[in-house]
């Protein structure tokens, strides 16, 4: 390839390039449309996936970010096509498509797809603005990059927050109020914004006020951190069934719990959910074409007998599920029963 370039002039070089610009838009609009109808056949299912997300990212291997913008390219060329025109010819990129997507109407689309036509991110954002104003920012969770030394600062207001230093630049100077600094945080940090209610804040203050026995700085970040491993504990204890002494699923509990399976209705024991918790790893054990599902969220408790077919609740026949894998086990099963 670069022996053939070499032999090309610097014309055929420019000519050569747009040529190749064309056609990747011309097959990015051609994806669009297959991903579409993926989607909408809901064949990620099969290949191991909980959502189109995640199949993009795992199986596809594109980024968080192009994942989200051909999604929503997709979704909303099967809803408006003139989309996959815009995108062939270039008047619109994915980018600028992913941002007016969630305000286009039957009505008005053709309109703000003109107006978003050949604009900059920036220009495209404006649109959207005027479109539908924003009343706050979305919550966002980001890991502090090692390189940035993390300090923890007190401020006017006693409240902790977690800054870091630009890369390759010292850190700036705590006020002369505040405490000395700790040295830079070596374990792994994340950085997160979230808008939260003014209840939720007069909470959050109120357990620092509480807890200040045992962080007398008042750390924000150290307050939230006793707060979600104590909801942590609580999920656990009430999905999970973990508790400090759990009984064990032995082979003379699954035995007997068995013999009494078909009369005791759908409850799953405590020793049995825990058991499939720990085997399955906290994950969706569906394995489909592509391999296993990675999905942790939104995971149920699946029988692979159905209960209806008269399936027992013990650890052989129960696995974790996502929520989207189990619907989809039962559509196959109970529609594989119906067929002639």
């Amino acid at each position: 390839m670069l022996e053939s370039l070499d032999r090309l002039s610097d014309d055929m070089v420019i000519a050569r390039v747009k040529e190749c610009a064309s056609n990747e838009r011309r097959a990015t609009a051609d994806l669009l449309v297959v991903l579409g109808e993926l989607d909408a056949r809901r064949l990620y299912l099969g290949q191991g996936f909980s959502s189109l997300f995640s199949y993009c990212i795992g199986h596809l291997h594109f980024s968080e970010r192009a994942a989200y913008s051909r999604i929503e390219a997709a979704r909303l060329a099967r809803r408006f096509p003139i989309v996959l025109r815009l995108i062939a010819d270039a008047s619109l990129s994915l980018t600028a498509v992913a941002l007016v997507s969630r305000h286009l109407t039957a009505d008005n689309h053709r309109a703000v797809l003109a107006q978003a036509a050949h604009k900059t991110t920036r220009e495209v954002e404006q649109v959207v603005a005027a479109l539908s104003p924003q009343a706050g920012r979305a919550a966002v969770v980001r890991r502090v990059p090692a390189s940035r030394p993390v300090v923890v600062a007190k401020t006017s207001s006693s409240s902790h927050l977690l800054w870091s230093a630009p890369t390759g630049g010292s850190a700036p100077e705590a006020p002369s109020h505040s405490e000395k600094p700790p040295s830079p945080l070596l374990e792994e940090r994340y950085r997160v914004h979230v808008m939260i209610s003014k209840q939720a804040h007069a909470d959050l203050m109120h357990a620092r006020d509480l807890l200040r026995h045992v962080i007398p700085n008042g750390d924000i970040g150290a307050v939230l951190e006793r707060a979600i491993s104590l909801l942590a504990a609580d999920l656990e204890k009430r999905k999970l069934a973990r508790v400090t002494r759990p009984r064990e699923c032995g082979e003379s509990g699954s035995a007997a719990h068995a013999r009494t399976a078909r009369i005791d209705t759908r409850h799953i024991p405590a020793a049995v959910r825990r058991e499939v918790w720990r085997r399955d790893r906290g994950r969706c054990a569906f394995v489909g074409a592509a391999g296993r599902c990675r999905e942790r969220g939104f995971l149920e408790m699946h029988h692979v007998v159905p209960f209806a077919a008269g399936g027992l609740a013990t650890p052989a026949n129960i696995e974790l599920r996502c929520r989207a894998h189990n619907a989809h086990e039962a559509q196959v099963y109970f529609g594989a029963a119906r067929a002639p």
